[in-house]
């Protein structure tokens, strides 16, 4: 992790390891399975400690943090509640959100390397334009600028224009200010590789290139744990994982 003020948040340059790494994951009742199964492989693969809490929309309605209004284009219950990672972190160091539909096949301190305090936010730079018209279990497939940049995020948490993301703004400011992070300048938001937001169906693994191997793989038109996608691209590996978090769950029952 680059620091760029010499002051260490989870991993310093040296992976000198000071505390927990926060791991926010977005968590829809209609995809429990996917969000054990994501949860399982960070910690599978971690050489880091992390600190891995589920974003429940209902927990943060009985809080009052949320009370915004269901849209017709959401597609989960987390479409908008991912925006209150910064202050779900106090809005005190890095932390990550991820959608819950994601397989990691890396390990997560590699990301965390690539971490710089210069930005505010960092994530992939998809230019993504799904072909279907629906997805998951038949929700809208929507389309619009810099779509799945918001699916995995770094947030740079005490960065002076996220402390804006209040949750006063997250429940007012309209799908388009918040997806298409337009709190932010354009210089404030840094690229990470595709790799480790690889998007099945959309991205490609080249041949004998392992620059393109995915280190964290998005089923975001819809993974195995749904019928209409048992067969879709690297549905092995998530069977895999599955099969492997349920034979630890029930061991440890």
């Amino acid at each position: 992790m680059t620091s760029a003020n010499g002051n260490a948040s989870q991993v310093t340059n040296n992976g000198d390891v000071r505390k927990p790494f926060k791991i926010f994951i977005g968590y829809d009742p209609r995809e429990d399975q996917a969000y054990e199964v994501c949860r399982h492989s960070i910690l599978k693969r971690t050489s880091i400690p992390v600190e891995i809490t589920p974003i429940v929309q209902s927990d943060l309605r009985a809080k009052g943090l949320y009370w915004r209004s269901r849209d017709q284009f959401e597609s989960t219950e987390f479409s908008f509640t991912r925006f209150l990672t910064p202050y779900l972190a106090n809005y005190d160091g890095w932390a990550m959100f991820v959608d819950c539909d994601f397989l990691y096949l890396a390990d997560i301190k590699e990301l965390t390397e690539l971490i710089n305090d210069k930005y505010a936010v960092m994530c992939v730079h998809h230019d993504y334009s799904p072909k279907e018209k629906t997805k998951m279990d038949g929700a809208v497939q929507t389309v619009y600028p810099r779509k799945n940049w918001s699916s995995m995020v770094l947030y740079n948490c005490g960065h002076p224009k996220n402390k804006g993301l209040t949750p006063e703004v997250v429940n007012n400011q309209t799908g388009a200010f918040l997806h298409r992070f337009q709190w932010l300048d354009d210089n404030e938001i840094g690229s990470v590789p595709c790799v480790w937001n690889f998007l099945e169906g959309h991205n490609k693994v080249v041949e004998n290139d392992p620059k393109t191997f995915p280190k964290a793989i998005h089923y975001t038109r819809g993974g195995p744990w749904f019928e209409a996608w048992k067969t879709c691209e690297f549905a092995d590996l998530w069977l895999k994982e599955m099969e492997e978090y349920m034979k630890k769950k029930s061991n440890v029952s």
